[in-house]
């Protein structure tokens, strides 16, 4: 069975340009805590430790979905040069083809299944 690449394509290209999105939304750049909370942390007389705390935790969420998206941004443009080389939809350990569906479902995937579930063992 032959892998429609085209189609996989257009959807890698459009998860790519969600998970840019996503990434700019979530962009906190080099900006200091301080930076961000502005009035907040920048004043000592009324500044809450809850207020504190929802603002760190704001920043970190943020951080986290950001590395989450990019590192999946890297798989998405791993995924797209492989359609290039003509190397996507084989599995990198046993070199067998990757069922549709499975792509379908991840389609940035480098394993079959079953050698997914061997490495998540």
């Amino acid at each position: 069975m032959s892998i429609d690449t085209d189609r996989f394509r257009d959807s890698l290209n459009e998860h790519r340009e969600r998970l840019l999105g996503a990434i700019e939304h979530h962009d906190i750049g080099g900006a200091s805590l301080t930076d961000e909370t502005g009035e907040l942390s920048g004043s000592t007389s009324d500044n809450h430790l809850a207020d504190s705390a929802s603002e760190t935790y704001e920043r970190e969420l943020d951080e986290g979905l950001e590395a989450d998206a990019q590192w999946q941004l890297r798989e998405v443009d791993e995924a797209l040069g492989r359609i290039e080389a003509g190397t996507y939809g084989t599995c990198a350990v046993c070199g067998k083809e990757i069922p549709a569906e499975r792509l379908e479902a991840v389609p940035w995937t480098t394993l079959c299944i079953e050698d997914a579930r061997k490495l998540a063992r």
